[in-house]
């Protein structure tokens, strides 16, 4: 018998639902540095993919970001929106066709650059962009 595979899966260490909020949270911290520190990188966020139609018919959004090696996207839930501290767009830029292996190379070799690693600390604080300002939460 097969054991049904869920969000509760664990490898005996950590469940999928707690590797998928690793996940979205890992990203968020690295969308947000690399918005505030990379200008050139387009990166960005939308509930619409390119084509104008709403990412997964709704209720998600896209995120993308043009590194040096590539782009890398990921889809996430509207309850997550606010996480990501970057710029939002009306459409996403065209997904080039990347698979998830594709993203993992290039996360791989983004990581493993030097020349990645020296850009951001060649950064002055001068041209690190700010985080927005979440007008939504100034009441609290």
């Amino acid at each position: 018998m097969i054991n049904e595979i869920n969000e509760n899966t664990s490898d005996g260490y950590h469940t999928f639902k707690e590797l998928y909020e690793y996940r979205l949270l890992y990203n968020a911290c690295m969308f947000n540095e690399l918005y505030r520190t990379h200008q050139e990188y387009d990166i960005h966020k939308s509930w619409k993919h390119s084509d104008g139609e709403l990412a997964f018919g709704g209720g998600w959004f896209v995120v993308v970001a043009q590194l040096p090696t590539g782009q890398i996207t990921n889809h996430y839930d509207m309850k997550d929106w606010y996480l990501f501290d970057i710029e939002e767009r009306d459409t996403a830029d065209k997904w080039d066709g990347h698979t998830p292996q594709d993203v993992a190379e290039r996360l791989r070799v983004y990581a493993e650059s030097y020349e990645s690693l020296a850009k951001v600390r060649a950064k002055t604080s001068s041209s690190v962009r700010k985080p927005k300002k979440d007008t939504t939460r100034e009441s609290e």
